[in-house]
């Protein structure tokens, strides 16, 4: 036996070498293509001054400011699913912090720095504040759009009332600003704006860029994965706002004028128009979607001022329709390979868990005190006292409705709680929210698969790895390390065999399997385990029931054990626990639990008001 498993263990060491030798040689390709891309925008930019007039040179200017906007639109919108009208006031934070310094302090180099300093740092506290009113606990996607809406309108408000000082309609011009040359501004935008993209290129095919998608795809899974999605939203709003600060800045700097609009409502809208029209979530679309509709405005307007908007509006409305990937994805081939942001799997490697939140000796890991749920007059929790140590595999059985999942609920979200007291690994949880509670070492798994759609199987465990390995945003790892109980969950489901598959296309038993192992991938101490083996086949139960039973007695983990199949319940839980309208009604070994009177009666009078 054990020369099977050193033999099983060498095959696994050189087929994590094999996979890591293969991550190497796509990343090099990887590199090597955005090379050619790079460098193919470097020689445009190079020879643009000599081959365009000075009207076609302005145009492309602005629009260079304008597209890298449009790119920060596309990081929340495109791949956080944040739906923001608000770029457009940081953009005009950052014109006006040029034209009010060089109006009322006159141009020099100081004064030059003075105006950037407030260009990123004005977008920046603006973002935070509004950051924080739109994505606290609880608030809706829908009210986070509504504020990043209202910002614009106030700003230019603000803006038309300043008198003198802002220009109220007319805004600010004529002031002294760069003396350089058309050819020398051509430069510096559009250098400005593929350094722009190439950053935001390599973030969101990082480890941690893929937290932007897992936000969007589900920010609960998120939360219950110790991922505090509002502080990643908040800090992902407050860069992209000093980017578009900047961006107003080198529009201010380079027109000479500064106008209200450029802060309003009208221009956020047109960003989001050139995101989605371009392709929302490739980087490459709104780039693209920008320069061509601001080239073509420009040419197009003064022939047809009102036709030229009508058209566009209605082109926004059919590509919506008929094309919600954008134009670019579908007509522009040879950039598909570079708006997919997924990269070969990486190679499984097993670490050892962590003893972090074990609780001390003599300690319970679960402790629960007159815990209560009540929804008016409706009492789904009553007094609930309940004690679990590490090692134990505590089955909680009842009809439905006695309360089991409401109670998996309170232990993992203190705001769920009516009265009473949870303690997890010696911790009160008082109000903590769910990513709290994971961080003192609770992992739960929900009766329905919860997971990332989007994402691969690879890409989902590396999101659930997020709390124990702080992921970097600049590259891929070639390795994914998972404690051995992940792994157990992987090689049985054969889930190791799919890291490439994305979540949803994967079978109901699988999706299953890969939130179980997600779970399992934060090394909790405590696990909540709500049906884990519905979806499963015979064989995958047996395996998983296998997997279960050594959390608890091989790993000393603590598992409360939510399951119907009694027959399940009796091969892995180490004692039962039954609710019946929301009350504890008894404790104790399966046996003694099933073969009681009480249970009888409790199961049968459920079956009668069910029939």
């Amino acid at each position: 036996m054990a020369k099977f498993d050193a033999s099983l263990s060498n095959d696994h060491r050189e087929a994590d070498a094999h996979a890591s030798e293969e991550a190497q040689t796509h990343r090099r390709r990887s590199w090597r293509d955005l090379t050619i891309v790079f460098g193919g925008a470097l020689v445009l930019l190079a020879v643009g001054p000599f081959l365009f007039g000075s009207y076609l040179l302005n145009i492309l200017i602005q629009a260079f400011f304008f597209a890298a906007v449009a790119v920060t639109v596309d990081l929340l919108w495109g791949y956080t699913g944040y739906l923001t009208f608000g770029q457009s006031a940081f953009f005009g934070l950052g014109a006006y912090a040029a034209g009010l310094v060089f109006t009322h302090a006159g141009f020099s180099p100081l004064h030059a720095l003075l105006a950037a300093v407030l260009a990123i740092a004005v977008p920046v506290a603006v973002a935070a504040v509004v950051g924080w009113l739109s994505f606290y606990r609880g608030a809706s996607p829908f009210f986070a759009t509504v504020m990043s809406l209202v910002l614009p309108i106030v700003l230019s408000q603000l803006l038309l009332s300043g008198g003198t000082w802002t220009g109220s309609s007319s805004g600010l011009t004529g002031f002294e600003t760069f003396d350089l040359s058309l050819g020398a501004w051509y430069g510096i935008a559009g250098g400005a704006l593929l350094a722009v993209v190439a950053a935001a290129w390599c973030f969101v095919r990082s480890d941690g860029g893929r937290l932007l998608a897992a936000i969007r795809d589900n920010e609960s899974r998120c939360a219950y994965l110790g991922i505090n999605t509002s502080r990643i939203k908040i800090a992902l709003l407050a860069v992209t706002a000093a980017i578009a600060g900047l961006a107003g800045l080198g529009y201010g700097a380079f027109s000479g004028v500064v106008a209200p609009e450029l802060s309003g409502f009208v221009l956020g809208t047109q960003f989001i128009i050139w995101v989605a029209l371009g392709g929302r979530g490739t980087l490459w679309g709104p780039v693209i979607g920008a320069l061509l509709i601001n080239v073509a405005s420009a040419y197009l307007s003064s022939s047809m001022p009102f036709a030229w908007q009508l058209i566009l509006g209605a082109a926004f409305v059919l590509v919506i329709v008929l094309l919600p990937q954008g134009l670019v994805p579908l007509l522009v081939k040879p950039l598909r390979r570079f708006t997919a942001v997924g990269a070969r799997a990486p190679a499984l490697t097993e670490r050892a868990p962590r003893d972090a939140h074990a609780p001390q000796a003599g300690e319970p890991a679960l402790q629960m005190r007159g815990v209560a749920r009540h929804f008016g007059s409706l009492k789904v929790l009553q007094g609930i006292d309940l004690v679990a140590d590490g090692g134990e595999l505590v089955g909680l059985i009842g009809p439905n409705g006695a309360g089991k999942t409401t109670l998996m609920r309170c232990m993992s979200d203190g705001a769920e709680r009516s009265a009473g007291s949870v303690a997890l690994c010696g911790s009160d949880i008082g109000t903590l929210a769910p990513e709290g509670c994971v961080k003192l070492g609770l992992g739960r798994k929900f009766q329905n698969a919860n997971v990332f759609e989007t994402l691969t199987v690879a890409e989902s465990l590396r999101v659930a790895r997020t709390l124990v390995e702080r992921p970097s945003f600049v590259r891929r790892s070639p390795t994914l390390a998972l404690p051995p109980y992940a792994l157990d969950v992987m090689r049985a489901t054969q889930l190791e065999r799919k890291l490439d598959a994305v979540a949803k296309d994967l079978s109901h038993g699988e999706q299953q399997a890969l939130e179980l192992a997600m779970v399992l991938a934060l090394e909790p101490r405590i696990v909540l385990l709500d049906e884990p083996t519905a979806g499963l086949t015979k064989v995958e139960r047996t395996q998983i029931g296998g997997v279960l039973a050594a959390l608890a007695h091989r790993y000393g983990l603590c598992c409360l054990l939510v399951e119907h199949d009694l027959d399940f319940v009796a091969e892995v839980a180490t004692r039962i626990v039954v609710l019946h309208q929301g009350k504890m009604v008894m404790q104790g070994s399966f046996d003694e639990v099933v073969n009681s009177d009480l249970v009888k009666t409790i199961y049968a009078g459920s079956a009668q008001e069910a029939a």
